[in-house]
């Protein structure tokens, strides 16, 4: 197979930061020690150039729903790097949810199609499912098991080989970050603990793509950074997260690329600099604002 190269005017234009090269002409990707997205970084030309032919985390197509005569979902259609970190925000009752719900196969696709890693969310939703995780904005936790007892009850869910079990504790401990208190049931948390918890629980297996529904509302500054923290570091290790949040400052700082929701509909998807740089706005709120009055 012949090496892939990067030219610096490439570099550039998509917003790539190569560090540690020696040919400065061209960059053969087999040589390239780091690769650093720069701010407002073209991240879908770069992952389509590195990984051409590769299937998307997520690929939605003119995916419509409606519960009775109520249009919840409207024609909508984006997708998803691997990697990345994608958004949907918008004002409750926007669509954001019934959106995840379709994908993490929970409900079923009215119109249009939907696929993750190649696979049909309506044909082949057993397979789906074994490569994503999701998590409800209203989940809870067993409150009368200890944290480190939940944790252990729901890995033995996921698999029967105790070897794993003990490889997915593991891995919610060091991601909840909540030591001693594991010991404590989960009837003694805070709510932020809490949605550690159940975020540790949910990515624990390892899945190709996390689905998270508003993952950090109703929390405080506090643990809200906790969970943006663990939401960045999962993307760092190659998994895709595709979360929702009408908090849209918070969502600013976090996600790769945004859709802007508003009454079933996708209005726009961008980085969250170049969406504001194409309404002249200072912040999502501005840019959702001039969307959504149009």
């Amino acid at each position: 197979m012949e090496p892939a190269f990067l030219s610096p005017h490439f570099c550039k234009g998509v917003g790539i930061n190569l560090i540690n090269f020696k040919n400065k002409d061209r960059i053969n990707l087999c040589q390239v020690v780091k690769i650093r997205l720069l701010p407002g970084s073209n991240y879908k030309k770069i992952v389509e150039f590195l990984l051409p032919g590769m299937p998307k985390a997520v690929e939605v197509k003119n995916l419509s729903k409606s519960y009775g005569n109520i249009l919840a979902v409207d024609d909508i259609s984006f997708d998803v790097e691997e990697n990345e970190i994608f958004a949907l925000i918008g004002p409750n009752g926007a669509g954001k949810s019934t959106t995840l719900r379709i994908l993490a196969t929970v409900l079923t696709i009215g119109d249009g199609s939907a696929s993750i890693y190649g696979l049909d969310v309506k044909k082949e939703a057993d397979k789906v499912r074994h490569i994503i995780s999701y998590l409800p904005e209203e989940a809870g936790a067993y409150k009368t098991l200890s944290g480190i007892s939940y944790l252990k009850f729901m890995a033995a869910l996921f698999s029967d080989d105790k070897s794993k079990q003990k490889e997915f504790v593991d891995m919610a401990i060091e991601i909840c970050g909540l030591g001693n208190r594991l010991k404590d049931k989960v009837k003694t948390y805070s709510k932020g603990m809490t949605r550690k918890l159940l975020v540790a629980r949910t990515v624990m297996t390892k899945p190709r793509l996390a689905i998270l529904d508003e993952p950090t509302t109703g929390l405080d500054v506090v643990n809200a950074m906790e969970i943006r923290k663990i939401v960045r570091d999962l993307s760092s290790q190659g998994m895709a997260v595709l979360l929702s949040s009408h908090n849209m400052l918070e969502i600013e700082f976090l996600s790769h690329r945004v859709a802007i929701i508003d009454k079933g509909k996708i209005h726009d998807i961008g980085t969250a600099e170049q969406l504001k740089e194409e309404y002249s706005a200072k912040n999502l709120e501005e840019v959702f604002m001039a969307l959504t009055r149009k």
